[in-house]
């Protein structure tokens, strides 16, 4: 996949958040895809990655506004820095708009998506939504157990 490619490939993947169409999200993955979402966590297969979009993104937000920039693909790997905000259905904070930025990290194949994964500056955005400090102790106390438990992080944490 070249760089143009991948570019609108990523420009196909916004529309379809921004749309709340989760059948045609899931259809930029592979049958057996994921999607790791740095809230919501991991999402398999086409049937799980368009519930994630209906069921949780649309449950707690709308009006999504997705935009990448600088995509960089060798055809197997790619990246793009990402600019993301939505009006939040949060009981605490409906309506208020929310942005956060981050890098999404894609694997591809045969034209697809195989596996993404965000990489979030999840700390401005939970602050935003208003969250009391001990929820957000909660919070990040399961991210940081997700981190640590992967075999990358393993490596680094063993003595």
């Amino acid at each position: 996949m070249t760089r143009d490619e991948f570019a609108a490939l990523l420009g196909r993947f916004t529309a379809k958040v921004e749309a709340g169409d989760g059948a045609g999200f899931a259809q930029l993955f592979v049958a057996d895809g994921e999607y790791h979402d740095v809230f919501y966590g991991a999402f398999k297969g086409r049937a799980g990655i368009a519930d994630m979009l209906v069921n949780y993104f649309w449950r707690d937000a709308e009006a999504f506004r997705w935009e990448t920039t600088e995509p960089a693909s060798d055809g197997e790997t790619g990246y793009a820095r990402w600019h993301f905000s939505f009006a939040s259905k949060l009981p605490q904070v409906a309506g208020k708009r929310v942005y956060m930025e981050g890098v999404g990290y894609f694997k591809l194949r045969d034209g697809l998506i195989a596996r993404y994964e965000d990489y979030a500056r999840a700390g401005e955005c939970l602050v935003q939504l208003g969250h009391a400090p001990e929820r957000l102790h909660r919070i990040f106390e399961k991210m940081a157990e997700r981190q640590n438990a992967t075999a990358e992080a393993q490596r680094h944490l063993a003595g």
